[in-house]
């Protein structure tokens, strides 16, 4: 069990839950402010996407630049970590040339993908560890070995450390393999993505084969969607690891009962207190995965 936890708040995520939450974050101002609300709350690191007006994901680096900017002029400490998963959207068309890809087709070179962490330097940036069938439909996740080395290697240049993603035990490995190439300075840091369809089920043998796999001197956080959001915190602790909650992966408190970002941090702190646990603030966080505070 991990008596000393980090927490982290996905305050917006990507996916298609604009309309399903009528106060899911989606300015710029409002994605901060539930970045600073959630550190109020308990949590150490914000992992922060940014939103189109009309709710849609974006890639744009200046919606990027004025939450970082807001965050960082705001009287309260958080650890940003900034998404890079953007831009590796592949849907395949549906009729005789798979090629004639459909519209939800998003796809951006490796360094573009990284821009944000370079122009803006957050102490953490998402680096997703491998392609997955995303969803039910013809959507594909693409990331590719050697785009992952070539973002890996430009993270360690700049001193942004990778949060290594993992939706399946591939993924874990390929981290793992990026870890023994000197790609990833120590501590490693994953994070276990679990209950994504088709990835790793959210199930407790599933985190623990990820959890095998990693370096033995590896940091990990682990978060499973959805309902099974709050029994993963517990789960993620007694696994020796640290957790994640927010509006990315949940939408609800408990049962018809629409979320904030600061309820669910409320509601996991309260899980690892009742554990005998205590989290972590930014200034100890960055200390354990020695981080970097940019300026």
């Amino acid at each position: 069990m991990n008596d000393k936890v980090i927490v982290t708040c996905a305050v917006t995520g990507s996916g298609d839950t604009a309309k399903k939450h009528p106060d899911l974050p989606i300015t710029p101002k409002q994605i901060a402010m539930a970045a600073i609300e959630s550190a109020k709350a308990g949590a150490a690191i914000a992992h922060i996407h940014v939103r189109e007006p009309d709710g849609k994901p974006s890639r744009r680096i200046d919606l990027y630049k004025e939450v970082v900017d807001r965050v960082r002029s705001s009287d309260t400490d958080v650890i940003l970590n900034l998404t890079t998963g953007m831009g590796g959207d592949l849907e395949l068309g549906e009729g005789k040339n798979p090629l004639d890809v459909g519209s939800n087709t998003d796809m951006a070179n490796i360094m573009e993908r990284i821009a944000n962490a370079e122009q803006l330097l957050p102490e953490i940036c998402s680096l997703d560890c491998g392609s997955l069938n995303f969803g039910d439909s013809t959507m594909l996740a693409v990331n590719t070995p050697n785009d992952i080395r070539k973002a890996a290697k430009r993270l360690k240049e700049i001193n942004v450390k990778p949060e290594i993603e993992a939706f399946d035990l591939g993924n874990m490995w390929f981290g793992a393999q990026l870890v023994k190439e000197g790609l990833i300075k120590d501590p490693p840091w994953f994070q276990i993505c679990l209950g994504i369809p088709w990835g790793a089920p959210a199930t407790p043998s599933a985190m623990k084969a990820f959890i095998d796999i990693m370096p033995p001197n590896s940091q990990w956080s682990g978060f499973a969607i959805s309902k099974m959001e709050m029994p993963y915190v517990a789960q993620a602790v007694n696994f020796g690891g640290n957790v994640r909650v927010g509006l990315e992966d949940n939408l609800y408190l408990k049962k018809g009962v629409l979320a904030s970002n600061a309820q669910l941090v409320e509601k996991a702190v309260r899980i690892i207190n009742d554990l005998g646990a205590t989290t972590l603030t930014p200034e100890e966080t960055r200390k354990k995965l020695k981080l970097k505070k940019h300026k």
